[in-house]
């Protein structure tokens, strides 16, 4: 996936008392939220860290990118992340076998709401839960999110 890059000041504080997170920090932050890889990898270097490991789709790599670049801190996400092979079909060709696509990515701005970006981005405000069931479990309430907030958008 590559690179993505996120607002700094926004975002959760984990660890006590630093604006940088450890390593450490970040993959308890991914533990909590239940999301798991295989030889899982969190390096942090300045304000950029680096994430490697299999995931178990492209949809878990997604969020475990998110939950790491939605940290206080966090200014980019280096995703060296790749998506297990065991869940393609049998008859996959070698391009078909990461089968999920990628989702689009949406930026909070001050006075978005899950509804004005279903509005903007699918035409239809009743669409938010779709953007809220994408990003759980990250997201825990619809109307709690913030301006920097990178969000799944399926």
């Amino acid at each position: 996936m590559g690179f993505f890059d996120f607002v700094k000041d926004a975002g959760r504080k984990l660890g006590i008392g630093s604006d940088a997170p450890t390593p450490d920090d970040l993959r308890a932050e991914v533990t909590k939220l239940g999301f798991e890889a295989k030889d899982f990898t969190v390096d942090v270097k300045d304000d950029t860290v680096t994430v490697s490991g299999t995931a178990p789709s492209q949809e878990q790599r997604e969020k475990i990118v998110l939950a790491l670049g939605n940290v206080h801190g966090v200014a980019k996400v280096e995703d060296r992340l790749t998506v297990s092979q065991a869940d393609a079909p049998a008859a996959a060709t070698p391009a078909a076998t990461n089968a999920a696509p990628e989702s689009r990515f949406y930026t909070v701005k001050k006075g978005d709401s899950l509804s004005k970006i279903a509005k903007e981005l699918y035409g239809d405000p009743n669409k938010y839960p779709a953007i809220f069931e994408a990003n759980r479990p990250m997201l825990e309430d619809p109307d709690k999110i913030y301006p920097g907030q990178m969000l799944r958008i399926p």
